[in-house]
């Protein structure tokens, strides 16, 4: 592997801006703050409106997953609580 270079002047490059012929090229473009700023304001709705939809989403699906445990329900004799609870179950009816 080769050492770093040492520098110990900087380097003088002289330099002279071409223009070209049609002024139209080098005028400024417009800002794009407020196109920018609309595209943010839709990304935020948008993501809003997925948010909301999702949580309705998990909700319907709670609310559908616990009747169907109700409806199949078997009776717990006993609960004993360690890292996981463990049930035991009485017999089917």
């Amino acid at each position: 592997m080769q050492p770093a270079p040492e520098y110990d002047e900087a380097e003088v490059v002289d330099a002279v801006p071409v223009l070209a012929d049609d002024r139209g090229v080098l005028a400024p473009r417009p800002a794009g703050g407020v196109v920018v700023a609309k595209q943010a304001a839709a990304v935020a709705a948008t993501s809003f409106a997925a948010g909301v939809a999702t949580v309705a989403a998990v909700r319907a699906g709670r609310a559908v997953r616990s009747r169907r445990r109700a409806r199949k329900a078997l009776p717990v004799v006993a609960t004993r609580s360690f890292l996981v609870d463990v049930h035991l179950l009485g017999p089917r009816d």
